[in-house]
């Protein structure tokens, strides 16, 4: 017998007005900067790390505040070098007239060439910064942070007698706690996605494909102001649940489940959501499993606080969903919740694995999944941990099931 869920009275961030935003370009105020340096560096004196190379977009835009299209090609590799006095950006040429257009929190090198000659200009910049022969040196490899150096990058490292290490557990520590600042670009990002997957399902009807769907959806996200579509999932399901296919040319039918991983990107911040629609009305089992669900869902959002560890979380995701009387949980993956912020997902993971422990200015998502009969049950809830508790950034979960009609 499924039970609903009580939710409890949780303070909300205010509506997002998302009547087609400008694009963010106004610079991110330097206090943001100077915090991050400031906790960075005392994370990289705790590991004794003397300088870490930064080669990843986000980790780039974060710790120096530098925006480029460069980004979107590889030939001329943009990388910053940070120690515990100095911020120096290393980039090609072409760089030089976008660093000199206005005032900039770092030193800049420029190059001419492509990736070897790259590489070299930043291993140039780590020896004049620090000097030291022994010294440890970090780089931006690892879980969910996918750095972009080269061969050439590691091995002129080491050739300069330096210990190269892996600086992404520093690096987390700092990019796992957000600040207002950043929860408000984030708030403004799922606001972006929740209206166009409301404005795409009031308009969608049978006979309509996934790539349709999708290409609306993506559509809608732009016009609402997002800086980029990022790819996503749009997939109509019946029992044939596949997750990672991408949209095709399946058409819309009675009795489908609309399934859709979809995501934005406003001031460089991503919005993640899962939701779910119908076509045509639902029966009372799954009214009630799509009530129970959320349910939970919600429950379990509103519960996290600072000072526990992710593993009790969930654990207590797993005696409340028992308690729900809900069947087993989708399994495939080990987690039913992250963290979020410049990334689609992001440190921590809420899993039984996860002993790290939560801390205010944490962004969670939370998502568990059921499959049962023909239908997929999902709703990505996120929050924003706060001293005195848990905020929910943007919109609940619609309360009643979404459904497109025949």
């Amino acid at each position: 017998m499924l039970r609903m869920m009580p939710t409890r009275q949780l303070k909300r961030l205010a509506p997002a007005d998302v009547s087609l935003p400008a694009p963010p370009t106004g610079p991110t105020p330097q206090s943001e900067f100077d915090d991050r340096l400031n906790r960075l560096r005392i994370e990289l004196a705790k590991a004794g790390i003397d300088a870490v190379v930064i080669t990843e977009r986000n980790n780039f835009e974060y710790f120096t505040g530098y925006r480029t299209m460069t980004w979107s090609y590889n030939a001329r590799p943009l990388q910053a070098v940070i120690t515990l006095r100095d911020v120096i950006v290393v980039g090609s040429t072409i760089e030089e007239r976008n660093v000199a257009s206005t005032p900039r929190p770092f030193s800049a090198r420029f190059y001419r060439g492509y990736a070897a000659e790259g590489a070299l200009a930043t291993i140039e910049a780590v020896a004049d910064a620090i000097g030291l022969a022994n010294a440890r040196i970090g780089v931006d490899y690892g879980q969910d942070m996918l750095g972009r150096g080269s061969l050439s990058l590691v091995d002129g490292i080491r050739a300069r007698g330096y210990d190269l290490i892996n600086a992404e557990t520093v690096l987390w520590r700092v990019r796992m706690i957000k600040s207002r600042y950043e929860v408000e670009l984030k708030r403004i990002s799922l606001a972006i996605v929740d209206n166009a997957f409301d404005a795409v399902v009031a308009q969608a009807r049978p006979g309509m494909s996934e790539a349709e769907f999708a290409r609306q959806l993506q559509a809608h996200i732009a016009l609402n102001g997002a800086e980029r579509q990022d790819p996503i999932s749009a997939l109509f399901m019946n029992g044939d649940f596949v997750y990672s296919r991408p949209s095709g040319a399946r058409p819309l039918r009675e009795n489908d489940y609309v399934w859709t991983d979809f995501r934005s990107c406003y001031g460089g911040y991503s919005a993640d959501r899962n939701r779910i629609a119908r076509v045509g009305e639902p029966s009372e089992r799954e009214c009630a499993l799509y009530a129970a669900v959320r349910g939970v869902t919600i429950e379990l959002a509103s519960s996290v606080r600072s000072g526990e560890t992710c593993a009790e979380v969930h654990a207590r995701f797993t005696r409340l969903w028992i308690e729900a009387g809900l069947p087993s949980v989708y399994g495939a993956v080990s987690r039913i919740g992250h963290g979020g912020g410049r990334e689609v997902t992001e440190p921590p993971s809420i899993s039984r694995d996860d002993h790290t422990v939560i801390e205010p200015g944490m962004v969670l998502h939370l998502e568990p999944k059921l499959e049962a009969g023909g239908g997929v049950f999902q709703f990505e809830e996120c929050v924003y941990i706060d001293s005195d508790g848990p905020e929910f950034v943007g919109a609940l979960s619609p309360e009643t099931m979404p459904v497109i009609p025949l």
